[in-house]
């Protein structure tokens, strides 16, 4: 659908962790489709350490200073306007709108000086090019972003995620001297970036004695920032736990949760790392989204929608089928 060729490839992406995985099949696409292009990521300043963790798909990063309406960031003017004539001078052949619907962000991108602009749209941010499309509002998060790679010629239908860990990452994480036997133990992560999308600490210390009693340890995670909640979580439980609250980088928390026996967690950034990393996990949805949100893998994932389902029976339900499931393929197997 594109002219010609575009060697210079911009991605607009200035969102969290979660965001960005779920986006990563249809940049994997994109990386196989252009494999001499030099992509570029704009998004939030975390983002460059993502950018080095996915240099087989990224070529260089570029913080994006924040924009008025767009709530991830302060919006920083003299920073804006610096980054923008820094656009002007790349002049990307092709910019790529992932951040959304385009309500906020396609008039400003068109500003951005590329040669071409791709993305979503809607009825409140129609662009006038053929290579947008219809955001597609009730897709999942991967899918949606795939179907953007098929609407501009770039055959995109693997829906995995990744997340590659480095010796750096198994290293972070024996530096907290833990005694723990793979595969036998429960990562707990109760947090999340907004308070509406955190279930209550009393459920999650239920999960956790739970599994517990069937011969798991347990290793509570979450950032510095979580410390309450995760602290709730502890003053719940009537079994030790392991707290690594604010403890472990994003690496070592990878590598941590790479040989979990399973995830407990809200539906967070946490739960796509587990979907990359395929360990099993059972995912509590706050926010009404899962068809959006929820791991694709139903088997190895159970998603329990709090807004339409909220009991705890179904979530120990769940719970057990994991256990069960998991207990058959575990060496020496786990208490039932």
């Amino acid at each position: 659908m594109m002219e010609q060729p575009p060697q210079k490839i911009a991605i607009f992406r200035a969102l969290q962790l979660g965001d960005m995985l779920c986006s990563i099949p249809a940049v994997r696409a994109l990386r196989k489709a252009y494999p001499d292009a030099g992509i570029t990521l704009l998004g939030l300043p975390w983002a460059g350490s993502f950018v080095r963790r996915f240099h087989h798909y990224f070529d260089r990063f570029i913080h994006f200073p924040g924009y008025p309406g767009l709530p991830e960031q302060e919006y920083d003017e003299l920073a804006f306007h610096y980054f923008l004539e820094e656009m002007h001078g790349e002049a990307f052949d092709l910019l790529i709108q992932m951040q959304g619907n385009g309500t906020v962000v396609n008039d400003l991108l068109s500003t951005f000086n590329a040669g071409q602009l791709a993305g979503f749209h809607n009825k409140d941010s129609r662009v006038d090019s053929p290579l947008f499309i219809e955001y597609p509002a009730y897709k999942h998060e991967i899918e949606r972003h795939n179907a953007l790679m098929q609407h501009l010629g770039i055959p995109a239908t693997d829906t995995e995620l990744e997340f590659p860990l480095t010796q750096q990452d198994y290293a972070e994480l024996a530096q907290l001297g833990l005694s723990l036997r793979s595969g036998r133990y429960v990562c707990i992560h109760p947090g999340s970036r907004g308070a509406w999308r955190q279930w209550p600490p009393q459920y999650f210390a239920l999960l956790a004695d739970h599994c517990a009693e069937k011969g798991l340890d347990l290793v509570i995670t979450g950032t510095a920032g979580e410390k309450d909640i995760t602290r709730e979580v502890i003053k719940c439980l009537h079994h030790p736990a392991i707290d690594l609250t604010g403890r472990t980088s994003l690496g070592a928390l990878a590598a941590l949760l790479k040989d979990a026996f399973m995830l407990i967690a809200n539906c967070t950034g946490v739960s796509h790392m587990a979907s990359a990393l395929h360990t099993p996990s059972v995912i509590i949805s706050m926010d009404g989204e899962p068809y959006r949100w929820a791991p694709l893998n139903k088997h190895l994932h159970k998603t329990i929608d709090w807004t339409t389902h909220p009991g705890i029976g179904e979530v120990m339900l769940q719970l057990n089928t994991l256990l069960i499931d998991r207990s058959a393929l575990a060496v020496g197997g786990i208490l039932l």
